[in-house]
């Protein structure tokens, strides 16, 4: 097998619905007594919320206690933290920040010039507590492109004590705009790639029409790493 067939199995075994830590567990020798392929790290982008809304919940859908919701396919992300062994890692924090369907960051930069555009109905940051089964969920928008980046994206940072341990971002998998963008490309072949992309698959029995999307994130160092530097 050369190795656009080993990528296109491993592609094939990806979208039949496995995470991507699972599916790791077919191609790498001895994964569960070695190592898992650790999330590609991105740029942090210019973005990050510069000022940090007053509701920082995990539904960016609703604001406190708004009844309207943010503009959007209401996507539910949610997936697991595992260490290289793929254990779960407990005790951190997941957040998560992206533009609203309007293509506006909670961001001075890039909201003050839009403002008449934002949807005020998006919380556009969001975070989690991951407990000890090192699992994590958000409910927000599927990303959508913005001028300058092709390739939809929901940015992601795992922080330990306030200590980032990785920042990276989520992409839709076989999105036409992908191949455009410079940052999915930066990280790094087709199978790194595969690393930072995911499905956003309908809900079946879903009145509103809400996605589904999951995403294992691996961790290169542990918590425990970070500690000692």
């Amino acid at each position: 097998m050369n190795d656009v067939e080993k990528y296109l199995s491993r592609r094939n075994l990806l979208r039949g619905g496995l995470t991507i830590g699972a599916a790791l567990a077919f191609f790498t020798p001895g994964v569960f007594a070695e190592q898992l392929e650790a999330t590609p790290r991105l740029t942090e982008g210019p973005f990050y919320p510069d000022h940090l809304p007053l509701d920082q919940d995990n539904d960016l859908i609703i604001i406190n206690d708004s009844v309207t919701p943010a503009v959007g396919e209401i996507t539910q992300l949610s997936g697991r933290v595992l260490d290289l062994s793929g254990s779960p890692i407990k005790n951190v924090e997941m957040e998560i920040w992206q533009c609203d369907a309007n293509q506006v960051y909670l961001n001075s930069k890039d909201s003050a010039p839009k403002e008449k555009q934002q949807d005020k109905n998006f919380q556009g940051f969001g975070r989690f507590a991951i407990g000890s089964t090192g699992e994590y969920r958000f409910r927000t928008i599927k990303p959508v492109p913005y001028p300058g980046r092709p390739a939809p994206h929901i940015h992601f940072m795992i922080k330990k004590n306030g200590r980032a341990l990785l920042t990276s971002q989520i992409f839709i998998a076989g999105f036409a705009g992908n191949k455009e963008d410079g940052v999915y490309r930066a990280a790094g072949d087709a199978f790194d790639r595969e690393l930072v992309s995911t499905d956003f698959k309908p809900i079946k029995g879903s009145k509103v029409g809400e996605l589904s999307a999951k995403f294992d994130i691996v961790l290169g160092r542990t918590p425990e790493d970070a500690d000692h530097h």
